[in-house]
């Protein structure tokens, strides 16, 4: 599929892109078959830049996750196919299924812009930076193994093996790379997969099953249920068959899911959950250079990102000059089609989403903070808010404590080291975090007090596949990417041997 081809996408509607290419499927994926839902139920997927129907796709529920785990666990069983894969065939599937989203990358990020809003620049980097993870993963599937354990007259050794079924229920902001860095570590230890995409979002997760029938992956490997949270993920959440969930999203939904594990099968569980990050800048940084770093932590992907850097401290000294360059890039922002290649930021992913950062902006103006620019919404076409920067904001307002999720810049203004490392800390997150100052004593005092499971150095969104990535606090359970990322996939046997 060539880029003229994507290009098509900003002057016709999906539905005819379907009928014309049939770049996708909008059925269930279960058992290396696409199927509709038991009930025959559908549900709407929505262009966010428009709030027109793109497609109806399969709703799935509990009788379809049933399917779906069988198939999952007949494929983990000790004879199957899958598991008699050597590891470095499982290599061999990974990098394959990587050259197949290299070769419809058009494909992919065009769904993505059209599904999530995301401009097409963005969705395009979140392609490259799945196939980076995919090739990652890929050279581990040999690379984790147990120790042996000196015992007296015991020989004692730890083998690795993966927990079997796995469920993967991932959010709307980053679709395929949430899928990413699910599908790339259970795939690369020998899991099976079932997985529930965001139902904004449904589409790449569709693409990318059909991806992995063509590069071979066995039946009942990965599956993908398209539905709600109260019937699919629930259904995902309690199933004994399954031996580990992983979500991605809220913490309201992550203690739901948490309880569902805890009242099946006490089956394990990563959660990577909100965040409200500090970027700290120092009196001693460039300004120019500290503003653009906070404004790209802050407003990337429309504001839609857990580890966004969404509390701005800035040192009293450099603090007006700051706010006004920061609001000079956030006026200097523009909004609109996301198939423009001059748009830095799309829309946000549905109508709720953009009334509820609305409400943000009105609570932030009634407590007392100044709005420099934005706090309204865009035309009446889509869900576009104005970059939106706030200043003299204190650390007890709304906007302060709780998650935004919009593009909305909240900038504190602070005087020393010791304070802003307590203010720091002063929410129920701890996701991730940024520091700007030259000076390394700082940046390191900082860095071993902040609560946060990512700092980041004169830069922010430093997210690699080899860097581990998750949260203190409400920000979440375990961690993913790196090889801290297999650990969750694994069981550890210890066995012992006597000799004489």
């Amino acid at each position: 599929m060539n880029r003229f081809v994507w290009k098509l996408l900003k002057n016709i509607d999906l539905r005819l892109y379907v009928r014309r290419y049939n770049c996708f499927n909008v059925q269930l994926f279960i058992n290396n078959e696409f199927v509709d839902a038991k009930s025959g139920k559908k549900f709407p997927t929505y262009n966010p830049a428009t709030g027109k129907l793109i497609v109806e796709v399969a709703e799935g529920d509990k009788a379809d996750v049933d399917l779906a785990v069988a198939a999952a666990k007949q494929a983990f069983h000790r004879n199957s196919e899958w598991r008699k894969l050597s590891p470095l065939q499982r290599t061999d599937l990974i990098l394959k299924l990587c050259s197949l989203i290299e070769r419809d990358r058009d494909v992919l990020a065009s769904l993505e812009t059209q599904d999530n809003g995301k401009p097409y620049a963005e969705a395009d980097f979140d392609v490259e930076a799945a196939i980076m993870t995919f090739k990652y993963y890929a050279g581990w599937t040999d690379k984790f193994f147990g120790d042996t354990i000196p015992a007296g007259d015991i020989i004692a050794q730890t083998l690795k093996e993966p927990v079997g079924v796995v469920g993967q229920i991932i959010p709307w902001n980053y679709p395929l790379l949430m899928l990413t860095w699910k599908w790339a570590p259970a795939l690369a230890v020998g899991c099976t997969i079932v997985m529930k995409p965001a139902e904004q979002t449904p589409l790449t997760a569709l693409h990318m099953a059909a991806l992995a029938k063509e590069a071979g992956f066995p039946a009942g490997v990965i599956n993908v249920i398209t539905g709600y949270g109260p019937t699919a993920g629930a259904a995902i959440s309690e199933h004994h068959d399954i031996q580990k969930v992983v979500f991605t999203g809220s913490v309201e939904i992550g203690r739901i899911i948490m309880e569902a594990a805890a009242h099946s099968n006490l089956k394990r569980v990563t959660l990577e959950l909100g965040g409200k990050s500090p970027v700290v800048v120092f009196e001693d940084a460039d300004v120019d250079v500290a503003a653009g770093i906070a404004h790209e932590a802050l407003f990337s992907n429309h504001g839609q990102s857990c580890c966004a850097g969404s509390r701005t401290y800035v040192h009293e000294k450099i603090y007006d000059q700051f706010v006004a360059k920061a609001t000079a890039l956030a006026k200097a922002r523009k909004v609109g089609n996301p198939f423009d290649e001059t748009v830095k930021q799309g829309p946000q992913i549905d109508e709720e989403m953009m009334n509820k950062v609305l409400g943000y902006i009105e609570s932030g103006k009634q407590q007392g903070a100044k709005l420099q620019c934005g706090g309204k919404r865009i035309g009446n076409v889509g869900y576009f808010i104005e970059p939106t920067i706030f200043s003299d904001v204190n650390d007890k307002m709304k906007i302060a404590q709780e998650e935004i999720f919009g593009p909305v810049q909240s900038i504190f203004k602070f005087s020393s080291l010791e304070e802003i490392i307590d203010r720091a800390n002063d929410v129920e997150y701890g996701l991730a975090a940024g520091v700007i100052t030259n000076d390394i004593n700082k940046a390191m005092k900082f860095v071993r007090n902040v609560n946060a499971g990512s700092v980041w150095i004169n830069c922010y969104d430093a997210v690699l596949p080899q860097t581990p990535f998750g949260g203190y606090k409400l920000s979440g359970i375990g961690r993913e990417l790196g090889k801290d990322g297999l650990d969750s996939y694994l069981e550890t046997k210890t066995v012992a041997m006597k000799y004489v």
